[in-house]
């Protein structure tokens, strides 16, 4: 069970009001009362689990779970007595039942004394803006977002509605969609790495472009997302991106990419939609990502990458490939000392 001090439950919820909220096929009493969400191995008989991989099949096995998400396939081997919600998604069921019990907090319209705020600002209904924070000349907020302690939101930054900016974030020359998360410690929209070389030494280049931010996006804590040079960098709708991540300037994400911690992609270059990078990966500048394309983790990409395809290694080439020159120098190599 979650820690009260820290996450607010609603609840409880029939059965079949959960079965509804996962578009899933119940098995069992309508009327079952779920309290709670909880672990395979830790839910009791008035709390919901979830089973989305086969390696916790015995745990699933011996769940004392009342109600359980589960595959059809796996269905059948559900512990007697335990009420089922069948789905080939559990995991995306769990997704949605847990936030109905756990939803965002409500935001109430509140501005701290100890907020620095300045007169010309716009500021929607209900939006919060915590001690600390200071909000810049024409900045522009929108209803029910929350501006958290110590962010700074600089001159004519635009925030959509239903946004959370999370403590110690910085954002300038920035236009922010609607339902964005920004985690704690990120810094968005500062100067792209760009300078002219030369025997004399570097000449920084005027950053001129600036960090759209479409809408649903979540940035994970510690991220930084240059301004563009001159042309803007985009992060696409929908998109996730972990901890500790670098885009540079002019970088333009597609919709719905995921972006794992410690990854970096250098400036100028377009990633299609859908597109996962793992954790490490780096992807170089000037590049095209196609659509739906994966690069594993720590892969380098230094060349262009058709839509669809998995690469992996460095540089990185076709996934399978890669795998096959690892096993061939495993086997020229074994013996050896």
């Amino acid at each position: 069970m979650a820690d009260d001090r820290f996450f607010k439950k609603q609840g409880p919820f029939t059965a079949q009001h959960l079965a509804e909220i996962a578009s899933a096929e119940l098995r069992g009493d309508a009327d079952l009362l779920i309290n709670d969400v909880a672990a395979l191995d830790q839910a009791g008989s008035d709390q919901l689990s979830f089973l989305d991989n086969r390696k916790y099949l015995e745990t699933f096995c011996n769940s004392q779970a009342g109600l359980c998400l589960v595959h059809p396939d796996l269905a059948d081997k559900a512990p007697m007595g335990m009420a089922l919600l069948i789905t080939p998604e559990p995991y995306m069921g769990y997704a949605k039942i847990a936030s109905t019990f756990y939803p965002v907090p409500h935001v109430d319209g509140f501005i701290s004394e100890r907020a620095s705020v300045a007169a010309n600002v716009e500021i929607g209904e209900s939006v919060r803006i915590d001690a600390g924070a200071y909000i810049g000349e024409n900045v522009k907020i929108a209803a029910n977002s929350w501006i958290k302690a110590n962010a700074a939101i600089h001159d004519g930054v635009e925030i959509g509605s239903d946004c959370i900016i999370s403590s110690n974030v910085t954002i300038s020359h920035a236009i922010i969609g609607n339902a964005v998360t920004i985690h704690p410690g990120c810094q968005i929209g500062q100067d792209g790495f760009g300078f002219a070389s030369g025997p004399q030494g570097h000449v920084r280049i005027p950053q001129l472009g600036r960090v759209i931010i479409q809408d649903h996006v979540n940035i994970g804590a510690n991220c930084t997302i240059d301004r563009g040079a001159g042309p803007d960098t985009i992060i696409g709708a929908g998109t996730q991106i972990d901890n500790l991540v670098q885009i540079g300037h002019n970088v333009q994400l597609g919709m719905g990419c995921v972006i794992v911690s410690q990854a970096g992609v250098s400036g100028s270059t377009k990633v299609g939609n859908f597109v996962v990078i793992a954790g490490k990966a780096g992807i170089g500048g000037h590049l095209t990502i196609g659509d739906g394309v994966t690069v594993a983790a720590c892969a380098g990409v230094m060349r262009n990458i058709e839509a669809g395809q998995t690469v992996g290694g460095f540089p990185a080439i076709p996934q399978k490939e890669w795998l096959r020159q690892q096993a061939m120098i495993a086997r020229l190599t074994k013996g050896k000392k």
